[in-house]
């Protein structure tokens, strides 16, 4: 099944693009070769970018206390497993922790290495990171892959504490949606959500189908409609109906 994610609103987005930058950043810092790491580098500058907002951390912090409390009202409940539930507790503790301690504004340490902003404001031109554009960070490439690795952790490591952050914070909200299994009649399917607030919606389809979702929602209606994809890829209506798995988080 290919699972297909749509935020409902600016701060979710914002999270799901910085997992997936981190995802092709562990990628490319795993391999050893120097255009590997450039990609690798060049990722973090992105992350920069996506997380320059002021207040995703405060709003990270707030969302884990928010489902701390959550977690911690389950309590309650005679069939939870009390182990596994401060288990959970305590990472979420842990990560809040690690969060508020970081200083400055994220990823303030690379904005301050002139070295790493000139690659980065080079970067950004097509072509521009040539070796005679950056002698220093081509002499920098032809290190052995073990020195490059180490670098480019030691300075993305100011940023993992957000990471970790963000990665619970999504952890927690997809656990917390009930899978139901739904028919797209004549490709289309509409739900009214009566009010009810959801940070985001994934969708599981069978790649056989050959068809591909397309969502919009706000707090009073969710709609997704199916397109598939000919030989000169340009997206065709889908007029049959499709059955896919939904959960609303």
């Amino acid at each position: 099944m290919i699972i297909y994610e749509y935020p409902f609103n600016e701060r979710i987005r914002t999270l799901l693009r910085l997992e997936d930058l981190y995802e092709r950043f562990q990628y490319f810092l795993s391999h050893e070769h120097p255009l590997q790491h450039h990609v690798a580098l060049s990722t973090i500058f992105e992350m920069l970018e996506v997380a320059g907002r002021a207040d995703l951390k405060s709003d990270l912090l707030q969302e884990l206390e928010r489902q701390k409390q959550t977690l911690t009202g389950y309590r309650v409940h005679p069939n939870v497993q009390t182990d596994v539930l401060d288990s959970v507790l305590a990472e979420v503790e842990q990560i809040s922790s690690a969060l508020v301690n970081t200083q400055g504004k994220t990823g303030q340490t690379i904005r301050d290495n002139e070295w790493l902003m000139s690659i980065r404001g080079r970067t950004i031109i097509p072509g521009g990171a040539c070796e005679f554009d950056l002698p220093s960070y081509y002499a920098w490439q032809k290190k052995p892959a073990e020195k490059r690795h180490q670098d480019i952790e030691n300075w993305f490591a100011p940023l993992m504490p957000l990471l970790n952050a963000i990665s619970m914070v999504l952890r927690l909200m997809r656990d917390s949606g009930t899978q139901v299994t739904i028919v797209a009649e004549s490709g289309s399917y509409q739900q009214m959500l009566q009010g009810k607030t959801y940070q985001m919606l994934r969708l599981k389809l069978d790649p056989e189908l050959n068809a591909i979702p397309e969502a919009s929602a706000n707090k009073y209606m969710l709609w997704v409609r199916f397109t598939t994809q000919d030989g000169d890829m340009k997206p065709r209506p889908i007029e049959r109906d499709i059955p896919f798995e939904l959960i609303l988080c």
